[in-house]
């Protein structure tokens, strides 16, 4: 597994923590641990996944997918829909 550069996954973890505190009203940790303990947040950091051709919406969208569905895969992003 290849990792994320450190400053490309800080700058995803800062947009999406962001967008979970403003659409869910999480605390800043609280969303912050939600996103880094996902399977979404797993994917982003291994490089050969290619999750960075996603915006941190599409992550959040992705995120939200693995919430409900269990799998982030079952987001349309990843299907491809």
């Amino acid at each position: 597994m290849k990792r994320l550069d450190p400053d490309i996954l800080d700058y995803y973890n800062e947009a999406v923590v962001n967008m979970l505190v403003e659409k869910y009203g999480y605390s800043y940790m609280e969303a912050l641990q939600k996103f880094v303990q996902s399977k979404t947040h797993e994917m982003l950091e291994n490089e050969d996944c290619g999750m960075t051709e996603f915006g941190a919406g599409a992550i959040l969208e992705i995120w939200e997918a693995e919430k409900i569905t269990g799998d982030p895969r079952n987001s349309v992003y990843i299907r491809g829909e």
